[in-house]
């Protein structure tokens, strides 16, 4: 038996939703990864930053019409409820909980590493440790009471993120130098296939948005909106960040801060001290998303009988998921500790994409369920959606075997967390 719906405040319009997507794709990702990804496909990483935004925008537009079928919590987790069923909804609401605990864990560990910018103490583990716990503490706060105010905090963050990389991108364009593009070989189909991987860490996260549909204004319509607003607006200031970071950074491939030493670089020391505190505030704004998004999980899946009720509860005053709040803090707060950047990162981006294949096929499997209704519809559907599975597919293959290995053993856990509550639920019904 399902436990019914409770009521959560639709306080998210449709602007704020806007930011909400963009507050959670442009995190941590894009102030670190422009390095990393050059190291594996030198200048042809611009190439590999229009494949993903291509590929990105077709799984995008995929989701915005699944999305736009639905009003209650859960995001992807409900559009496979529906489409395939309990066990199937249950491994992708895990596997959506698990991007954002990884997601939390990346993020935080390199906020951290950005502000030994300004002091070698917080390379210590004890300053590490301490910060993760009082951020994550403060954010939780401001979950606590009330998604309004959790949203009010979002727009603030968006706007105070996009500052400094308009900044960054328009005064680096004329300091570019463009012998700096020359002289890459071209990467091999596996190194390419690998820089792409990467990127789908600095371009996912617009699913989290998708989750908070319970507290969205009339989510049918903003939904899409939202969702095709602001992918337009993220692909062009990422692959403006890459060219820029590519022709004034030239040791860009060794580079742990790239965007901050690249500040430095054209604008001097104050510069990548303007950078690096535009960093730090834009990984606020994506972690404060990451613990709006997936505290709302562990409340979805109650909802649908498939954790325990006690998930589910909702604070009589705030109108917000008081125990799914706290369960969803300590265990990021837990993962971020234990786990470091690049190890969370894998599992982050790989459990992304076997979420974004399986709501690809949702499209599928919904429009022949339910060939109607009243909501968004993209032109040629299925076969974007399959596309997106493909695409996916092929994004996979560039993963090691150990980082699939961690992301399996993960979801192990959760499907031994889901028989066990089939197991204790049937007992107490045999009483």
């Amino acid at each position: 038996m399902k436990v019914p719906e409770k009521s959560l405040k639709r306080g998210i319009q449709r602007w704020d939703l806007v930011f909400l997507i963009i507050n959670s794709v442009i995190g941590a990702g894009i102030f670190a990864l422009p390095a990393k990804v050059f190291a594996l496909s030198g200048a042809y990483s611009i190439l590999a930053f229009f494949t993903c935004a291509m590929v990105m925008a077709v799984l995008i537009l995929v989701f915005a019409e699944v999305s736009s079928r639905f009003e209650k919590t859960g995001g992807p987790y409900v559009y496979v409820l529906e489409a395939f069923g309990p066990i199937p909804a249950f491994i992708i609401g895990w596997l959506l909980m698990l991007t954002r605990l990884f997601s939390y864990a990346t993020l935080i560990n390199l906020m951290v590493l950005y502000l030994s910018f300004f002091s070698d103490i917080f390379t210590l583990e004890a300053v590490r440790v301490g910060m993760i716990l009082a951020i994550t503490g403060l954010i939780t706060y401001f979950n606590w009471i009330g998604v309004k105010n959790t949203a009010k905090v979002s727009n603030v963050l968006t706007v105070a993120k996009l500052f400094p990389l308009i900044v960054f991108i328009g005064v680096g364009l004329f300091f570019i130098d463009f012998d700096l593009f020359k002289g890459s070989d071209s990467p091999t189909i596996k190194s390419f296939s690998a820089s792409t991987l990467l990127l789908i860490f600095a371009f996912g996260g617009f699913e989290a948005g998708l989750v908070n549909s319970g507290e969205i204004v009339n989510p049918r319509k903003n939904l899409p909106f939202g969702l095709l607003t602001a992918a337009g607006v993220i692909a062009g200031f990422y692959i403006l960040i890459q060219v820029v970071s590519i022709g004034t950074l030239p040791d860009l491939a060794n580079s742990e801060k790239p965007i901050a030493d690249a500040a430095t670089g054209f604008m001097g020391w104050w510069g990548g001290v303007f950078i690096t505190i535009g960093a730090v505030i834009s990984i606020m704004g994506t972690l404060n998303v990451q613990i709006l998004s997936g505290s709302r999980l562990p409340f979805a899946l109650s909802l649908e009988d498939q954790l325990p009720r006690f998930f589910s509860k909702v604070h009589p005053h705030f109108a917000t998921p008081v125990v799914s709040i706290a369960f969803f803090a300590s265990l990021v707060a837990f993962v971020a500790i234990v786990w470091g950047f690049m190890s969370s990162l894998a599992v982050s981006v790989i459990s992304r994409l076997i979420l974004y294949a399986m709501v690809a096929a949702s499209l599928i499997k919904l429009r022949k369920k339910e060939p109607g209704g009243n909501h968004f519809k993209v032109p040629f559907g299925n076969y974007l959606a399959v596309i997106g599975i493909i695409a996916t597919l092929w994004l996979l293959s560039g993963s090691q075997t150990e980082e699939v290995w961690d992301t399996f053993i993960w979801t192990g856990l959760g499907l031994v967390i889901f028989i066990l509550h089939r197991i204790f639920k049937r007992n107490a019904l045999k009483k």
